[in-house]
């Protein structure tokens, strides 16, 4: 079975490549191939990849580096999409511009997450129209590229017939931080219920081996005001940002903390981190600092700690497992590989169209719901209606999505307008039209022309 990584150069993708190999017999892949636009970058992030499959995990798996679109999806069983259009430096962009007039500045929530969109939908098509022509006709692409909601919507839109799964790992990292908290070790027994949209959604129920654990959760996080794991709180340096446990870091600690805050006004359930910068904007924009934002801090950190660590390797031959990122974001597309390719039935959160199974949210919405997940795809789980204040939450955030969707298709000026206006982080119209007019310039060459 042939694996390829879209995105090779991303500094996830030694992570996702560990994933894949420690699971190569349930996958039987025989080779896994890397594309990338950028060849300096993936060509840096090969080195330590080949040392994963060859010399730490000796996989025998074929690793293919390319950098020809054909070669990169020929019969290909699956694709793993993890593209960043324009890379760090537009999402620095995308962070900036808006906190610059007053708004919520974060990649894939608010305007940001609009502007990266209008830079990710074509691209994606490109990956399907690719996957279409090349890849075998059972392909399944699972997509990991934000903003995953809008990417969703516009593959729902432009390409229905697609083998396509859009995922997210958001919520199994918030999963993993609260088994720490908890002091659970095999949250693997952990069973949660969940609904929303990508990056705006709630957790409704939280089992340990038939155990509800929303109350014990609920009394930890008002107890720290926090949802973080006590070794982490107790770490007075990795607080003071001398470490590098990066959730006690900078905007980090503050999403963290956000959790206790909106579980004060609301605390029937669990917010995903993200919908802080929706309930929380003018204290999210008040400790913001305009000109060193989250990209900056992953810079900083996991860029420049991986590519510093390659260069190191090819000095002395020695890597340091500590300078790429692997855990949950990797086993989650593996593991969910694994249930696509067995039929296995595993309950994932996917990202998929309603079709009714929340009763109260439009049809063709593109909710993040638990599914069992097969050979054929996800089969949904039906859930209640949403209560009136969600609901009207994820209306609006939906419609703005789905604006900026059309925006692109059409190629208007007008529905870009309406969906910065329309979502929660902007104050005004006038400023939704300020932070457009500067994004537009920001990404010329990445955006649709808009008229």
């Amino acid at each position: 079975m042939i694996i390829t990584i879209i995105g090779g150069g991303s500094t996830f993708t030694p992570g996702i490549v560990k994933s894949i190999a420690l699971r190569k017999d349930e996958l039987e892949v025989d080779e896994i191939r890397l594309f990338d636009l950028d060849k300096e970058r993936q060509d840096k992030v090969a080195v330590v990849v080949k040392w994963i499959l060859d010399e730490e995990l000796k996989s025998g798996i074929k690793l293919t580096v390319t950098y020809d679109v054909e070669e990169a999806y020929k019969d290909a069983d699956f694709i793993f999409a993890q593209m960043r259009v324009g890379k760090y430096a537009l999402r620095e962009q995308d962070e900036k511009i808006p906190l610059k007039h007053g708004c919520v500045g974060q990649e894939t929530c608010g305007c940001g997450g609009l502007a990266y969109g209008l830079r990710t939908i074509f691209p994606m098509m490109e990956v399907i129209d690719y996957a279409e022509k090349y890849a075998k006709p059972s392909y399944w692409i699972l997509n990991y590229s934000n903003p995953a909601s809008i990417v969703s919507e516009a593959c729902r839109v432009l390409r229905p017939k697609a083998r396509i799964i859009n995922i997210c790992d958001m919520p199994i990292a918030i999963i993993d931080v609260v088994a720490a908290a908890l002091e659970i070790k095999d949250k693997e027994n952990i069973v949660y219920d969940y609904y929303g949209l990508n990056h705006f959604g709630w957790f409704t129920g939280i089992e340990y081996k038939g155990q509800d654990m929303m109350p014990k959760l609920r009394d930890y996080i008002m107890e720290h005001e926090i949802l973080l794991p006590a070794a982490y709180l107790k770490d007075k340096a990795a607080l003071a940002g001398k470490k590098t446990n990066r959730h006690t870091k900078g905007s980090w600690y503050y999403v963290w903390k956000g959790v206790y805050e909106i579980m004060q006004n609301f605390p029937d359930t669990l917010p995903n981190t993200y919908l802080n910068y929706y309930l929380q904007q003018k204290e999210f924009v008040e400790h913001s600092d305009p000109n060193h934002t989250r990209a900056n801090e992953v810079m900083e950190s996991r860029e420049k700690n991986l590519f510093d660590g390659i260069d190191e390797y090819l000095k002395t031959g020695e890597v340091k497992e500590t300078v790429f990122y692997a855990g949950s974001h990797g086993d989650w597309i593996a593991d969910l590989a694994i249930a696509l390719k067995n039929d296995t039935k595993a309950r994932f959160l996917v990202i998929t169209e309603n079709k009714g199974c929340i009763p109260n949210l439009p049809y063709d919405a593109m909710v993040e719901v638990p599914a069992y997940i097969g050979k054929n795809g996800p089969e949904v789980l039906t859930q209640d209606p949403v209560p009136l204040f969600q609901q009207g939450l994820i209306m609006q955030q939906l419609n703005s999505e789905k604006l900026i969707v059309q925006a692109a298709i059409e190629g208007s000026y007008q529905k870009a307008l309406e969906a910065f206006t329309l979502s929660k982080t902007v104050p005004s119209m006038n400023v939704a039209k300020a932070v457009l007019d500067d994004m537009i310039e920001a990404n010329k060459g990445y955006w649709p022309e808009l008229k």
